[in-house]
């Protein structure tokens, strides 16, 4: 159909790693920030977090706070891009 859009649905599994003593606070507000977008999943566990969602939806949140969570000295992030649903995976 002319117009209409293809979604393409990928999952992010990504780490952040404030590398300072007080680490809870940024990750805690990087992960509520990007619970935020109404638009994704968000499901963290002990270790990373997943994003789902459309794919340039995604990658704009996630630049767009892992931009914020920069402003913190010595930040580090570990991110995996998967071009599946990861919520249809268990």
């Amino acid at each position: 159909m002319p117009g209409k859009k293809n979604v393409m649905i990928i999952s992010a599994e990504i780490s952040y790693y404030p590398l300072k003593d007080k680490y809870l606070m940024p990750i805690q507000q990087f992960i509520d920030n990007l619970g935020a977008y109404n638009e994704l999943f968000v499901r963290p566990n002990g270790m990373s977090t997943h994003v789902i969602g459309d794919y340039e939806q995604v990658l704009a949140a996630l630049t767009t706070e892992i931009k914020k969570a920069f402003e913190v000295p010595d930040s580090v992030f570990v991110i995996k891009l998967l071009n599946t649903d990861m919520r249809e995976v268990e």
